[in-house]
């Protein structure tokens, strides 16, 4: 017990607050027993926001933070920022979440507010035009570097290169290798996906000599293959429909991969697509801000704004779909993502935006591995710390050591953290084993912040549906929500101090987690070593510092 009180009066110090009150931390150092037995599709559907000590399930303590620490308690609306791509502001369970700028009249066709964006009620879209024209597609940012640097470095040998031009020489032989690489990778897909499509139909003409009415499971398919060990072409089609069933494969979703592979080859890997013609902008030019239009909905062939929208802020009292984080949420979209890699100009302008609007938190649920004007980027992310507003960032979807691998954007110049408003999330999964660490998270102890739960999530989809979703893209909304949990009941506290609360409450586990090296091989390391924080951020311990910390 002595060990216990020594251990939360250290918390206590560490964040300047007095012991008075009787409520407790959850250990932030969690070594006990997690729920055993694999979760059901409705635990699944929530598990993010349960809690360690009360269900033995590593979300947020969500739940819990609402029944113990926010009843009967009034909190203040916040508006967050979702930069990202078009959203369906009309969903059932989102649409009385969405932000309203108070100062503009709709559809006059006037710049009421004079913030230079007409008619922007809802947000803005920078992707667009006047036209109703927007952009679906859009490159990668080596396709950029690639067209900007071949007319200087074509033909051209290292011994050719001055030494002032020699850094961008190498990005630039770099990127043509990794994009060459790509296309054969993608290439290589159409021609399987195409092979599956014909094979298929074939696989389930066959069973059907088994199974007349095309009913069966993973266990009788297992039996035939026990019994046709001798048939390859059985085998086969057994083996193809057993995947099928067990990881949901369809004629349709194969369809629709080889068709956005297709497209992307067209266009987001295609040198010669003018990804800027429909916006009429120059695209590099950062004093013309300036374009686009006030249409922040719209079909997309990869919705990812709904997904994002929905963890952070579905409605949470009307009985339908799914619960957000908070209903004191007002989401600003502002869209500036396609399928492709995001403009640094478009991200330097949409945070300026969102920060001029009066969103206090911005969720940037995307990044990138290389960029043409990281400048314009911070500049902006300095402004927003300027001016007070939390960056939320997610750390990407390619089990990297962004340490290492470079991951835009950064709050890091020459290893130097640049401001204290920025955070960069890793997303976690729902069983404390070697898969803590959601498989596809990127990591790094430097510039990941802290982890959140993104594996297996269930959220808001188009056609007022709702549906699983996975990555980074989906723990980043948990920590901007929970950011606004915090500036909706203190609202007194910085960013900076939002920042260091959410780093220091949230609970980390003991436990190794696995992770795969560059040469292919796997290793275990402490799932603490993968984050700056080494944490998992939680919303019950959150809110109890924040209460403690708004009393200083």
């Amino acid at each position: 017990m002595k060990i216990l009180l020594l251990f939360l009066f250290f918390i206590g110090s560490l964040l300047g607050y007095a012991q008075e009150d009787k409520k407790q931390l959850i250990p932030q150092t969690y070594s006990g027993i997690t729920k055993q037995q694999e979760l059901t599709k409705e635990e699944l559907k929530s598990w993010h926001h349960k809690d360690i000590s009360n269900d033995t399930i590593p979300g947020v303590s969500l739940d819990r933070a609402y029944a113990e620490l926010l009843q009967g308690k009034k909190g203040k609306e916040v508006i967050v920022a979702v930069l990202d791509t078009k959203l369906d502001i009309n969903h059932e369970d989102i649409k009385q979440q969405i932000w309203i700028n108070p100062d503009e009249i709709p559809d006059n066709r006037i710049d009421d507010d004079n913030n230079g964006y007409i008619d922007d009620c809802n947000g803005w879209d920078f992707l667009s035009n006047t036209k109703g024209e927007y952009l679906t597609y859009e490159n990668f940012e080596m396709v950029r570097i690639i067209r900007k640097y071949h007319p200087v470095f074509k033909d051209k040998s290292t011994e050719d290169i001055l030494d002032n031009q020699k850094n961008k020489y190498e990005l630039y032989r770099r990127v043509k290798k990794e994009l060459h690489e790509y296309i054969d990778e993608e290439k290589d897909f159409i021609v399987y996906a195409n092979r599956w499509l014909d094979t298929y139909p074939k696989a389930k003409k066959n069973l059907k000599k088994l199974f007349p009415k095309e009913e069966y499971t993973i266990s009788q398919l297992d039996s035939v293959l026990n019994t046709t060990q001798n048939d390859s072409l059985a085998q086969s089609h057994t083996k193809m429909i057993k995947a099928a069933i067990k990881y949901d494969l369809t004629p349709e979703l194969y369809k629709n991969y080889r068709d956005q592979t297709e497209e992307g080859l067209k266009t987001t890997a295609n040198v010669d697509f003018k990804e800027r013609e429909i916006i009429g902008d120059n695209e590099e030019d950062i004093s013309n801000i300036y374009y686009g239009s006030n249409q922040v909905y719209g079909e997309v062939p990869f919705p990812h704004s709904i997904s994002v929208t929905g963890v952070l802020a579905a409605t949470r009292n009307n009985n339908i779909g799914i619960k957000g984080i908070s209903d004191h949420i007002k989401v600003m979209p502002v869209v500036m993502v396609a399928s492709g890699d995001e403009h640094d100009k478009d991200v330097a302008v949409a945070i300026r935006y969102a920060v001029d609007n009066e969103a206090k938190i911005i969720n940037m649920s995307w990044g990138k591995s290389f960029s043409l004007h990281q400048d314009w980027v911070q500049d902006a992310i300095h402004y927003a710390a300027e001016k007070d507003v939390i960056l939320v960032n997610g750390s990407g979807n390619d089990a990297r050591n962004i340490d290492i691998d470079q991951h835009y954007p950064s709050d890091y110049i020459n290893d130097k953290e640049i401001v204290d408003n920025f955070i960069m999330v890793g997303a976690s999964s729902y069983t404390l084993d070697k898969k803590l660490r959601a498989s596809f998270s990127n990591y790094g102890k430097k510039n990941v912040d802290l982890f959140a739960p993104g594996n297996k999530m269930y959220t808001t989809d188009i056609n007022n549906t709702c549906d699983f979703s996975r990555g980074t893209s989906i723990s980043t909304p948990v920590v901007s929500g929970i950011a606004a949990l915090i500036r909706s009941y203190y609202p007194n506290l910085s960013a900076a101090q939002v920042k260091e609360i959410l780093m220091k409450s949230g609970v980390s586990y003991n436990i190794d987690v696995e992770i795969k090296q560059k040469d292919g091989t796997k290793k275990m390391v402490p799932f603490s070593e993968l984050s700056k924080s080494g944490k998992v951020v939680n919303a019950y311990n959150a809110l109890l510092m924040a209460e403690q910390v708004s009393k200083k």
